[in-house]
């Protein structure tokens, strides 16, 4: 269904096919990669000169990277500049510097140093400048920001590191900043060092700092706070933000003792405020309107105001919503929503049906309600991407296009990603445009919508919703009996119809399936080569989603809150009394479920019209109610 490209001159993608490469143009790049990991300088020129391939470049990053010599010199630095900026570069750079360093080529590693994330090569460029000669206190204000981190940084600092501390830049502030950053998030192990540095008379201070990091319960412990000074202040206010989240009685009875032990500053207390009222109203404790109340309208930031609403909505305080939002400038879809909502639960129909009016052309969750609320047609209002086929030729015919080209074909899909990357984030807003026909065209779905997003191009919906493996979801979805629009949803949402999509919490592939998922679904162990392959993926996501459709009674909004969060967790969120389920999704307490759950019906909604089927698929939650 690629139906944008009849919005463009079909001979403008002509040129994608033009550099094709067979199987056997790969393999010669293959081999003369081998051959430039092999070390034989005359072999890999022989297979270099002899290679036609736009992966050549990579086979000179092979050689070089792997085998820096000084008498390659001349050939390095060429390279160096000739990639400046790519993916290629920094691979090459790396393993240069690192080889100038091990053969104690001082002016050459400062001359080919560059900025980097590698501590240890900053710290050799600094220690190499001081070394030949550099003003001693123009190098060393420089270590300040290398030294005040949270971590552990490695060895090759440390002579740098010594003689900045024997210069006298290592401050009190200094070493405290440190150890707020190494106890408030960093490395903790980190403070047993730090405390070394502190005078003998405040080496409690770190103790109490790491003890509170592990156990924030330990900030309740009055006892602990020795000298009642500023520094054991802000770890008390450090541990009380942390314990709220975990045993709220205790955090305040902890606050508002320790609050006739210290002198807070106005800024402590409104830190505390904030976190105390963000805590309490996701728990749905009874104090949260009280701390709610005691945030500053200048801190009510959009998280926050959420959290009231919420608040708000559980009481039905319609009132207070009104109050909240009435006047208000620049009001989300959501808000819209909300307050129009509360006017008509207080009657004023005109004013609330007005409000939704707003909102009920808006291509999302709050849009789509709207609709159904006011008994309004779907909308989706997409636009047609008009690009010039020069300028098509122009983006496929670039050097990084050719290499991300190869290296998808050749399942590199990480360098692809890099050079996609590169590409983009050099081009202007019309070549990016032109680069997402050409990417959807080669079903580089993920790239395709990466990039409509990283310049906010909302409206090209036939782009940035591709009917994606449309064989697999279609063949799947009928035969686990659920609806392909929900399954290409979900998909949607969880990768963006990245095959390779790997998660943090190691959930792989298009509909990012756990392992321990794929297992219990299939009755026997699958490997993650093969979560990573579309068919096996959409198959056993699918059979998940009738798994979980069946455990909620035939409730798809409630399995696809049980596909991010857990069935056993969406049990435990159910009301005791049925309220409706528009309400009930608001008053999800987890953030990401909360949004996961509009994002998946919002994309179903587009997907169910891109189908070419009719009717708002969103507007039966105005007729659910969910607990009870």
């Amino acid at each position: 269904m690629k139906s944008w490209i009849l919005k463009v001159a079909v001979t403008g993608l002509t040129a994608i096919s033009c550099f094709s490469f067979a199987n056997s143009d790969h393999d010669a790049f293959k081999k003369a990669e081998r051959i430039a990991w092999s070390g034989n300088y005359n072999a890999f020129t022989a297979a270099l000169n002899q290679l036609d391939h736009p992966l050549k470049p990579y086979v000179e990053m092979a050689f070089f990277e792997r085998h820096p010599r000084l008498k390659y010199q001349q050939q390095i630095a060429h390279f160096l500049t000739v990639y400046e900026s790519t993916p290629l570069e920094w691979p090459v750079r790396e393993s240069w510097l690192k080889y100038l360093k091990r053969r104690g080529k001082k002016a050459l590693f400062i001359d080919y140093y560059q900025d980097s994330n590698d501590a240890a090569l900053h710290c050799t460029y600094l220690q190499y400048q001081l070394e030949l000669g550099a003003p001693k206190k123009a190098i060393l204000e420089q270590v300040s920001d290398l030294w005040v981190v949270g971590k552990s940084q490695p060895r090759a600092c440390n002579t740098i590191f010594n003689k900045w501390q024997q210069a006298g830049y290592l401050t009190s502030d200094r070493l405290w900043s440190r150890i707020t950053k190494a106890a408030q998030g960093g490395q903790v192990s980190l403070l047993r060092y730090l405390k070394t540095l502190l005078p003998k008379s405040d080496a409690y201070l770190a103790d109490l700092y790491t003890t509170v990091r592990r156990d924030p319960s330990a900030s309740a412990g009055l006892y602990r706070y020795k000298k009642r000074n500023e520094k054991e202040a802000q770890i008390a206010v450090y541990g009380v933000r942390r314990l709220i989240w975990r045993d709220q009685k205790l955090a305040l009875r902890a606050w508002d003792k320790l609050q006739g032990m210290f002198d807070f500053t106005e800024q402590q207390k409104d830190s505390v405020a904030y976190r105390f009222a963000l805590a309490l109203a996701s728990k749905g404790h009874s104090d949260a309107r009280f701390w709610l109340n005691k945030v500053k309208p200048e801190q009510q930031d959009a998280k926050l105001r959420q959290w009231m609403m919420s608040n708000m909505l559980k009481e039905q305080d319609w009132s207070g919503i009104a109050a909240l939002f009435t006047g208000m400038t620049n009001l989300s879809h959501g808000q819209t929503y909300w307050l129009a909502y509360s006017y008509a639960q207080r009657g004023e129909e005109d004013r609330a049906n007005k409000l939704w009016q707003d909102i009920a052309s808006e291509r999302d969750y709050y849009g789509f309600l709207a609709a159904g609320r006011l008994g309004l047609d779907v909308s989706l209002n997409t636009k047609s991407l008009d690009v010039q086929p020069s300028l098509l030729t122009k983006v496929s015919q670039a050097p990084g296009f050719k290499r991300a080209k190869a290296l998808y074909e050749l399942g590199r899909f990480t360098s692809a990603r890099r050079e996609w990357n590169y590409l983009t984030n050099t081009s202007s807003v019309a070549e990016k445009l032109a680069a997402s026909i050409l990417a959807a065209e080669l079903d580089w779905y993920d790239s395709t919508i990466y990039t409509l997003a990283q310049i906010k191009a909302w409206d090209y919906v036939e782009l940035r919703f591709p009917i994606a493996f449309e064989k697999y979801f279609s063949r799947y979805s009928k035969r686990n009996h659920v609806d392909m629009a929900w399954s290409i949803a979900i998909a949607r949402r969880e990768s963006s119809f990245a095959p390779d999509a790997r998660s943090h919490a190691n959930a792989y592939g298009l509909m990012q399936l756990l392992p321990s998922t794929a297992r219990y679904i299939s009755k026997q162990r699958v490997s993650k080569r093969n979560l990573l392959q579309p068919a096996t993926n959409i198959r056993l996501g699918t059979d998940y989603l009738e798994y979980l459709k069946k455990k909620n009674q035939g409730n798809e909004m409630l399995a696809t809150a049980s596909y991010n969060a857990g069935y056993h967790r969406i049990k435990k969120w159910l009301p005791d009394e049925a309220i409706p389920a528009e309400l009930w999704i608001e008053l999800i307490p987890y953030r990401e479920t909360r949004d996961y759950v509009k994002n998946v019906f919002a994309y179903r909604q587009v997907y169910h019209t891109r189908l070419g089927r009719e009717g708002n698929i969103v507007a039966p939650l105005l007729e659910m109610r969910i607990g009870g």
